[in-house]
């Protein structure tokens, strides 16, 4: 309910800002044309003081037209003939650009030609004779237009802000969840394992049970395991120096007895029989264990798992491949989502889990090197050395 309410909340917040912006946008449009409809009314004033200034000999109509002209200190201005060959005559632009640009003008005068139809002065009638008057838009005009351009773009920041902010904070909730649960599942498995173990020294006593207690005693140090690994996530494990190829093949000796004749394992070291890094020893092993697994599943119990493990200058590369049924293009950058999979069992965690061991407790990186469809996949982890 409340996850629903903050989604109303954020949807209502989203349309007034939605509703903001229009208005902004509509009224400064308005605003826009009423400006440009006052300038294009001074720029004939202006031209009726120039025909006045050519024309009367009045002093006092003459002082007026004079005010008037030199008060144009904003509106742009260029002054062509009646075939639109511009004279030496303009307002209000740039006098380096005009003189270090000889395109200057001209581009400047086909930029008003589409911006407003020209003032026309006619002098003379017969022979026709006039000059046109071109003109743009002042700065204050060209602001009031790219106002809402510029709000648009800092509300879209602003948007993005917070987007990247909830998400942040929505991940970091999602991640003490986890990191919340699987401890508790620790501590719940922590009680029934230690009554285990005293139930096996119990056993150990009784004789006739000397067959079955040590395959028990093997159960319950992997439950031991897994409650030691589900107890390490959430909090920064320590690492320790280990000898990569020794704890991979003990892993694959693992899964090799409860895989079935069937599968083929391969682990190349390339020549190498110890390759060092700073790993967590259980987290690792449930790295390689569900990578395994997971190859083992795709293959349904028939075919080959190779583990290749390559020591570089700066890193150790690892590609886990088997060749099962591959997985499709459109999963690929689905495969370590919370949730998904494409097996019927499982809730879907094991990979998200692997991905979040090598990424953020060991700084290195897990991806799908390569899938093909009926050929298999080939994951690879790649550690800092």
């Amino acid at each position: 309910m409340a996850i629903k309410q903050w989604f109303n909340w954020r949807s209502f917040l989203g349309l007034i800002a939605v509703l903001i912006v229009s208005g902004t946008i509509f009224y400064s449009e308005s605003l826009s044309q009423k400006i440009a409809a006052q300038e294009r009314n001074n720029v004939s004033i202006w031209v009726e003081a120039q025909k006045t200034i050519l024309n009367s000999s009045d002093t006092a109509s003459l002082n007026l037209a004079t005010k008037i002209s030199s008060g144009n200190i904003n509106i742009p201005i260029i002054e062509t003939d009646e075939k639109d060959s511009i004279s030496n005559n303009y307002l209000n632009l740039d006098t380096f650009e005009v003189k270090s640009n000889k395109n200057y003008l001209s581009e400047t005068l086909e930029s008003f030609k589409d911006y407003a139809p020209p003032i026309v002065l006619v002098i003379n009638k017969k022979p026709y004779i006039a000059n046109k008057y071109y003109y743009g838009p002042s700065e204050l005009l060209k602001q009031v237009r790219y106002y809402p351009i510029v709000q648009l773009i800092i509300v879209f920041l602003f948007i993005v802000i917070v987007m990247l902010a909830q998400r942040a904070n929505y991940n970091s909730r999602q991640n003490q969840v986890w990191a919340g649960m699987a401890k508790e599942t620790a501590h719940q498995l922590g009680t029934p394992v230690s009554s285990l173990q005293g139930w096996l020294e119990m056993m150990k006593e009784i004789k006739g049970n000397e067959a079955i207690t040590p395959e028990m005693e093997k159960d319950i140090n992997r439950l031991l395991l897994i409650t030691d690994r589900f107890g390490k996530i959430g909090s920064m494990p320590s690492l320790e120096e280990k000898n990569i190829i020794e704890l991979i093949e003990n892993m694959v000796d693992y899964i090799k007895k409860r895989a079935g004749g069937n599968v083929n394992f391969e682990v190349d070291t390339y020549g190498e029989s110890i390759i060092l890094s700073f790993i967590c020893p259980p987290l690792f092993d449930w790295v390689i264990e569900n990578l395994l697994k997971n190859a083992l599943d795709a293959m349904e119990g028939k075919g080959k798992i190779r583990i290749a493990i390559k020591d570089t200058a700066s890193q150790i590369i690892i590609d886990v491949s088997d060749s099962g049924k591959g997985i499709a293009k459109q999963n690929i950058g689905k495969v370590f989502n919370p949730g998904f999979s494409t097996k019927k069992r499982g809730w879907g965690l094991g990979l998200t889990l692997t991905k979040r061991i090598i990424e953020q407790y060991h700084k290195g990186l897990i991806y799908v090197f390569n899938s093909e469809l009926g050929k298999g996949t080939t994951f690879r982890i790649i550690l800092n050395k």
